[in-house]
């Protein structure tokens, strides 16, 4: 009789997100075993139970999927997982933690189609802008962003918090390999005069880019918003807009809402989740394994 698919789910808050135990359950995992309140150090001990409860074989059918509310520690709590297995005892780790890094990989490859599509350029140069961009959505999309090959500055309401969160991403999750840089809110009205893309990553119901804003910026080409709750985060830009062209827009900018946002990134959770079912090895899976299967989810639908 082979073993049933358990997918160990681990989140550090107090409540595991039933989107993420659907996506499991839709994704082929027949059991989604939550661990609620987990301590960055009670990782190993966990991973180390699952491991050594089956044989190498059985442990095919077996992955965790880690949660959470922060992009540090999902991604410290994913190295801690990979260093505590051991060899043939193995199982895959998925991290996506408030889904934030599948969002990220949904929106920025949402926009790396409407910048070829539009305008026949990619995100190479680029100046994007990462509006309320300290939080998990925005730190995973600007390093994204700015690993293929975008000039990205984090916006925020606190400039110290600001250039901590452009750090971070910069040595932390950019290997030191990529330069993002931070700016204050009350300065967005600079930036945005030299702003090819904005992302708007904040809190949802706030308005982030106003329409002034979108008229005073003269080489704005997409501009993308994960809020789907009104007001938007971008004016004039509908949650149910992919690729429409933003009312006011002196440089013919288009628009994605949410919602368009979401089905991408809806595809890149399900396709990491089967992945794992599917791998006869080990995986370690973050949000550049979540914008490469993004990036193929567009390429192959259109």
């Amino acid at each position: 009789m082979e073993k049933p698919f358990i997918l160990h789910m681990l989140t550090t808050a107090k409540n595991l997100s039933p989107f993420d135990v659907n996506m499991a359950m839709d994704a082929g995992w027949i059991s989604a075993v939550p661990y609620i309140n987990v301590e960055p150090s009670e990782v190993r001990g966990l991973v180390q139970d699952a491991i050594f409860s089956r044989s190498p074989k059985g442990l095919l059918r077996t992955a965790i999927f880690i949660g959470g509310r922060e992009t540090k520690q999902a991604m410290d709590m994913l190295k801690m997982a990979k260093n505590s297995m051991v060899p043939p005892f193995e199982v895959s780790v998925f991290a996506d933690p408030s889904g934030a890094f599948t969002t990220a990989a949904g929106m920025v490859a949402a926009v790396e189609k409407e910048l070829a599509d539009k305008f026949g350029t990619t995100l190479q140069g680029k100046n994007v802008l990462a509006l309320g961009g300290t939080g998990p959505v925005g730190q995973a999309a600007a390093v994204i962003a700015a690993q293929a090959g975008a000039k990205v500055r984090i916006i925020g309401r606190q400039l110290d918090r600001a250039e901590r969160t452009a750090e971070l991403c910069s040595e932390e999750f950019g290997d030191g390999k990529i330069s993002i840089a931070a700016g204050a809110d009350s300065d967005k009205a600079e930036y945005i005069k030299t702003a090819d893309v904005v992302f708007a990553t904040g809190a949802a119901g706030i308005e982030l880019l106003s329409a002034e804003m979108i008229a005073s910026a003269p080489q704005l080409k997409v501009a993308a918003d994960v809020n789907a709750v009104p007001p938007s985060g971008i004016a004039g830009v509908d949650a149910f807009d992919n690729g429409k062209p933003i009312a006011g827009s002196v440089s013919g900018a288009v628009g994605i809402g949410a919602l368009a946002i979401g089905n991408i990134k809806y595809q890149a959770q399900s396709r990491l989740l089967k992945r794992m079912l599917e791998s006869d090895q080990p995986l370690f899976l973050h949000f550049e394994h979540a914008f490469e299967v993004a990036r193929e989810f567009i390429k192959t639908s259109k």
